[in-house]
């Protein structure tokens, strides 16, 4: 961000800001000083995800502009969860919540700094929440929300006819209490969060308004969706995760490395610290040669980095070019293989009585499908064991050629590969 550039004005051509209260009030706002800001994440997985992490990199923004971060855990709202487009939430148990919010919480800190003058604060709902009766909660909160507004709400209008529940119907109401206590006891008067989220952002400034008088600002990041308006987040396996084992760093890296053309200049400017010059600049290079995948591959280096270390990102980039391009497979690590070969396939072997051979392998990997097959593969030249060509149909491979002690990587021809985990 050059020095005459704000904040506002990063965050607009960054494409995060996709709606606001009055923007030149907040632009004031966050010109005039540090501003005290929150942004809340709920428990209700085991881990962050890829919408997450947009407002992650969003409070790192704010904060290395001088602004100072409150991140919450939603040990209270994870109790109930914000209402989704279809279906009720699956309520989990305290412990559970508990469990995800401590994972959560250690997955924010790394991301903000908790020393200096702006230091970043972690707070956690429950605690002003799990001890209020119901009596002062209406009396306090549910006073001050017109029914006919709840009701406007995008997420509840749709839920309307199919039904929704009073609890999900009244998670407005806890997150605008959040802002609320944040706003009375440390001074918060900012809040952003999703697009989704845009109901309770307003919520809360109208409740901070209605009862205390006060002036809030918020501001909500768009949803990322794919080129046909899909949204991002999901993979075959499920959301991406930010967790390394729900979702190893490879895998991690390999979906940055193949998002789609049209949609890789947004994401370095959503998910990078890149100066703009630079960005536009990959964008221009990539708008001439797509086909070398420049943009892509700086982006995926660069979240890669930012969520899991330049180790991981190093390691990711060397399984891949050991795979595709034919290097050393054997210094990978087993989770480097187990998530690298994953896509193409795996298959276990019991090993007790001795490892198959080549033919056999390709044979029950799928690589080959007859034994006729693969001993015409290995005679043409195409059967590879841990990118070593095999030549002999009754090779056997040793135990000494056990990666980490327990697998095999096999190929056909120049790109199909499979896994063989020998236990």
């Amino acid at each position: 961000m050059s020095v005459d550039t704000t904040l506002l004005d990063d965050l607009e051509w960054r494409g995060l800001l996709a709606e606001s209260t009055d923007r030149e009030a907040l632009r004031t706002a966050l010109s005039a000083g540090s501003v005290r800001f929150y942004v809340g994440f709920d428990p209700t997985a085991p881990s962050l995800h890829m919408g997450n992490l947009v407002q992650i990199v969003t409070a790192m923004r704010l904060q290395r502009a001088g602004h100072t971060p409150f991140a919450l855990v939603g040990g209270a709202t994870g109790m109930i969860g914000d209402p989704r487009d279809s279906g009720e939430r699956t309520l989990n148990s305290l412990d559970t919540v508990q469990e995800w919010t401590a994972r959560v919480r250690g997955q924010i800190e790394p991301f903000l700094s908790f020393e200096g003058a702006n230091a970043a604060t972690m707070v956690n709902n429950h605690e002003w929440t799990g001890g209020l009766s119901v009596i002062d909660f209406l009396r306090d909160v549910g006073k001050h929300f017109p029914v006919n507004r709840m009701l406007a709400r995008e997420t509840v209008r749709r839920r309307l006819e199919s039904g929704i529940s009073y609890t999900e119907f009244s998670y407005v109401l806890l997150q605008s209490m959040d802002f609320l206590t944040l706003y009375r006891e440390r001074g918060v008067s900012l809040q952003f969060g999703g697009s989704d989220q845009w109901g309770n952002l307003t919520g809360g400034v109208e409740l901070i308004r209605r009862a205390e008088g006060g002036t809030a600002h918020a501001f909500a990041t768009p949803l990322i969706t794919k080129a046909d308006g899909t949204k991002y987040g999901k993979t075959e396996g499920g959301a991406l995760w930010l967790d390394a084992e729900m979702m190893p760093p490879y895998a991690f890296h390999q979906f940055w490395l193949n998002v789609e053309d049209e949609k890789v200049g947004e994401l370095l400017r959503v998910f990078t610290f890149l100066p703009r010059e630079q960005i536009e600049e990959l964008e221009a290079r990539h708008a001439e040669k797509p086909f070398l995948r420049e943009a892509q591959k700086v982006l995926a280096d660069e979240v890669t980095t930012l969520v899991h270390g330049a180790e991981e990102t190093e390691s990711a980039k060397a399984a891949a070019e050991a795979l595709f391009g034919g290097g050393d497979v054997t210094a990978l690590t087993a989770a480097t293989l187990a998530a690298a070969l994953g896509e193409a396939g795996t298959v276990d072997v019991d090993g007790t009585g001795g490892i198959p051979d080549v033919v056999e392998l390709l044979t029950i990997t799928g690589l080959a499908k007859s034994k006729g097959e693969a001993r015409r593969t290995v005679a043409e030249g195409g059967a590879y064991v841990n990118n070593v060509r095999v030549d002999d149909p009754g090779h056997v491979p040793a135990t000494a050629d056990l990666i980490a002690s327990s697998w095999l990587v096999l190929r056909r021809g120049k790109k199909r590969f499979a896994g063989v985990r020998v236990r």
